[in-house]
């Protein structure tokens, strides 16, 4: 039997468990955008200085990476069940999503330095945290509780925050001058919509 041959049915034999891989490392890729966000926010609480290369902002796109390989390898083994196919288009247009509004707040650093607390980049990564969140539950959804009893927490975890944070971004939107002066010295910044 050929080398190609043995891989391919040691690969595809394996198939179940290495798109339960690919949902833990979306939920824990998720997780690390997540810490990444708090800690850049508390950074702004703690009037450090803003700049895109910080290691806050390492973390969250290195959480957003991972989510990243995760998608794109879950895509290369073929599969037909419809939870893990819609979880992992998720994970891919989120992580697509994050990286582009990270792509647009690099460039925003770059020219104006620091950058406000609500700008289209920023909706962009929110939004795009949002279905990566989803999509890694939909796909720990596949394997069944007994399987990912403590994977789940997170998952679930995942998903209210990151609805918390987009949803608190919006309501800013709709009330930018009136809910911006409470938390206008939390960010440096201000808290400006852009």
């Amino acid at each position: 039997m050929a080398i190609p041959q043995i891989v391919s049915k040691s690969f595809l034999s394996r198939r179940n468990e290495l798109l339960f891989i690919v949902s833990v490392l979306a939920v824990l890729g998720t997780t690390g955008v997540l810490i990444g966000g708090i800690w850049d926010s508390a950074s702004h609480a703690l009037k450090i200085p803003d700049s895109f290369w910080t290691i806050q902002h390492v973390t969250v796109y290195s959480g957003v990476s991972l989510v990243a390989f995760s998608a794109a390898f879950g895509i290369l083994i073929s599969i037909k069940n419809r939870k893990i196919i819609l979880g992992i288009t998720m994970l891919l247009i989120g992580s697509l999503m994050q990286l582009g509004g990270g792509y647009v707040d690099y460039n925003f650093h770059e020219i104006y330095g620091i950058d406000g607390l609500v700008t289209s980049s920023h909706l962009t990564i929110e939004s795009g945290l949002l279905l990566t969140s989803v999509g890694g539950f939909l796909m720990l959804a596949k394997f069944g509780y007994s399987k990912t009893k403590k994977l789940v927490p997170f998952s679930i975890v995942n998903i209210i925050f990151s609805a918390t944070w987009i949803g608190f971004n919006l309501s800013l939107l709709v009330g930018a001058t009136m809910l911006c002066i409470p938390i206008y010295d939390l960010f440096s910044s201000g808290c400006s919509v852009m």
